[in-house]
Formats: structure tokens, C-alpha cells, sequence
């Protein structure tokens, strides 16, 4: 399944690769023309980009109600994603799980309903949101085994993924240009031009080719069954004398882990306000939906590891049907989707004049036809 999503958290733009592998860990549900999931991409700070319309700022007591400016396009997006998610949660009802959530989600996504408030100092979250989820700059991933049961093992096991890049940096004659490049136009504006990335897993898809390049590190992270989110995974590099400006995706529901490579004395990344260094061998753990920044102020290129995940307080089922609201996105985008006029949506106050005229002919005619 692929989605055609832009992460702004240290990971972005779309990439489209026919050698690419389908890999999710959860339940595929083909339905209404789309399976049920990236890791780090891509907010609806794009907001459903040509699907879906972003709505202006407004105040927490007043909802804009942006689908009267939907285009029959994105119209027929969103009766596709409401048909596809009663099957969804049909399937998961019968584990007592709910997508109360993710309907509020979609409301919210296409501009029925406000945007959500800030829960702390440094949030910024988007129409891409999720009520409910806890929401920390920081997370210490490795110390919690209840939440993230594979964060410790990865930490463990690093030195396998560390030898293996740098190895794979030797090969390329220490200069990683080669293996290093930019993913578009949007990810130079928003991450900087020192900032690049080379795929492993894009919008649960896996890349055939590069993780050839690093089998070790694709089988330890399959091994680990991490769950992986609607972004990807990546080995990002951050030039010297750059950074990345201060920027949020708006999404509460994935976290985002920066495993240490290669982080030169000085580096740095501002979640919130909150300021910390990545460290070799070790998790860095953050939520994008706080407004982030970082900076490499040395003479060395700093490497990590990006790897998206679900936030621990989803359900199955809504994890589940996000990856189907995202996947079917991407498919819309892509064109895979032909259109279709959406289905007329009958006026109520029409409906209850027509049904009062038609009670009143049928008592002055005694029922009749």
C-alpha cells in the first residue's frame, strides 16, 4: 500500500518506485477500491493536497464548514473513505474497537470541525489529528517496554546498523553524495537544502532496491515488528553549518525516533522548547505535531536513522483506518481512482417541505397516489 503523504518531520516528498514491495503489519482490508498502510511522510499541512481543502484558522467555538467548498473530486474522495471505513469497523467491532475517533478525524480533516487547541506549550496540531492521545516533545521510548516493546532490542542490536552504514559510507569513497539526495522541490523549502534522506520505507512500502544496499538493517527492523506509520524509513544526513527551521506536520498520531549513526559534538534538535543532542547507539524520540528545529553547527555531516510509528495510545482498528484513509489518498492522487460525480446530498429542509406537501395531498385525497 502506498501513500502519498509529505513528512515534515525529518523526512519528505513522494517517491513512486515500481520496484517497491507491499509490507504492513496489519490487517489489509480491501475495501471500496483500497487496502487498509510511513513511517516520517508526509500534514495535512498539505491537508489531503488536492483532495482535501485546508481550512483557515478559527476560533475553538466556531467550526468552518469547508465542505461546501469541496470540489466533486474531493466529494467523491471522502464518500469513498466513508464507505471504505464501515467495513473497517464492521471487521473490528467484533473486538469491542471502535473508529468513533477517525470519523472525528475526517470531519475535522475535511473542515466540519475546528481546529484542535494546543495541549501544551510548543503544540501545534493540524486538521490531522487525533482526540485523545497523549502528547509529549519528548518521548524516552527505550524505558518504556509496556508502549514500545522494540525500542530497547533496537537500541541493543544498533551496532549492527551502525557498522553497516559505515561500511556502506566507505564503499562510496566517504563522500555520501552519491548515496544521500533530495527528495523534491518541497522537502529543499521546508527541511533546508542541508537536509537529505535515503529511503528504506516509504508510506509502507519498502524499497526493493535500497534496502538491497542495507539487508542487514531491513531484517533487524522487520524482526523488531515495529509499528510502522504512514511516513517511512530512512537514513537522513544533515550537512555541516545547516538546520532545519522550525516547522511542525501538525500530526499527533505518529512519533518519530532518530537512532544515532554518526552526530558530531554540538548538534542539536529543539522539540517544543525543549532542546537535546541524538546520541550514537541511542534513541531520540520526539512528536512532530510540537513545532521542531535542528541544527548542525560542526564541521561533519550528522547521521540518524528515521523511523515512524504509530503512537502507542491508537487502537488496532484505528490504526487501521488511518492507513486506509491514507492509502486511498494516495490512489486518488495518483490517478488510480477515476472520477466519478459524488452522490447528491438531498437538502433537509427540502426534504421535510416535500414530506409535508406530500402529507397534506394525501390527506386531502385520502391517501392516495
Amino acid at each position: 500500500m502506498e501513500y502519498n503523504m509529505k513528512h515534515e518531520a525529518e523526512a519528505g516528498g513522494r517517491e513512486d518506485n515500481p520496484t517497491m514491495i507491499n509490507s504492513s503489519s496489519y490487517i489489509m482490508l480491501n475495501i471500496a477500491s483500497a487496502a487498509a498502510l510511513l513511517s516520517c511522510s508526509s500534514c495535512l499541512t498539505g491537508a489531503f493536497q488536492a483532495i482535501s481543502v485546508r481550512p483557515t484558522p478559527v476560533s475553538s467555538t466556531r467550526a468552518l464548514f469547508a465542505t461546501k467548498q469541496l470540489t466533486p473530486r474531493q466529494l467523491q474522495f471522502w464518500e469513498d473513505v466513508e464507505e471504505g471505513l464501515v467495513g473497517i469497523e464492521k471487521f473490528y467491532e467484533k473486538q469491542g474497537q471502535s473508529l468513533e475517533r477517525i470519523h472525528t478525524f475526517c470531519k475535522r480533516a475535511r473542515g466540519d470541525l475546528p481546529l484542535p487547541e494546543p495541549a501544551k506549550k510548543g503544540h501545534q496540531p493540524s486538521e490531522e489529528h487525533i482526540d485523545g492521545l497523549r502528547a509529549n516533545a519528548f518521548w524516552d521510548v527505550a524505558a518504556d517496554a509496556s508502549n514500545f516493546p522494540w525500542a530497547a532490542e533496537l537500541e541493543a542490536k544498533a551496532g549492527i546498523i551502525i557498522e553497516e552504514f559505515e561500511q556502506k559510507l566507505l564503499q562510496t569513497n566517504t563522500d555520501d553524495s552519491s548515496l544521500f539526495s533530495g527528495d523534491s522541490a518541497w522537502q529543499s523549502n521546508v527541511m533546508g537544502t542541508g537536509w537529505s534522506a535515503f529511503r528504506l520505507q516509504r508510506l509502507g512500502v519498502w524499497n526493493v532496491e535500497n534496502c538491497a544496499m542495507f539487508p542487514k538493517t531491513y531484517n533487524l527492523l522487520r524482526d523488531l515488528n515495529i509499528p510502522l506509520a504512514v511516513r517511512g524509513v530512512c537514513f537522513a544526513r544533515q550537512t555541516p553549518g545547516s538546520g532545519v527551521a522550525p516547522h511542525s506536520d501538525g500530526r499527533n498520531f505518529i512519533l518519530t525516533s532518530h537512532l544515532g549513526l554518526k552526530v558530531p559534538e554540538g548538534c542539536w534538535i529543539k522539540v517544543g522548547d525543549e532542546e537535546r543532542s541524538w546520541k550514537v547507539g541511542k534513541l531520540t524520540t520526539l512528536d512532530t505535531s510540537f513545532e521542531h528545529s535542528t541544527g548542525n553547527p560542526t564541521d561533519s555531516d550528522r547521521h540518524v536513522l528515521i523511523i515512524d510509528f504509530w503512537h502507542p495510545d491508537l487502537t488496532s482498528a484505528e490504526c487501521a483506518g488511518l492507513e486506509f484513509v491514507y492509502d486511498l489518498r494516495n490512489k486518488f492522487e495518483s490517478g488510480d481512482i477515476p472520477f466519478r460525480q459524488p452522490k447528491p446530498k438531498s437538502n433537509p429542509q427540502e426534504d421535510d417541505e416535500v414530506k409535508g406537501l406530500a402529507g397534506l395531498w394525501k390527506s386531502l385525497t385520502g391517501g392516495g397516489d
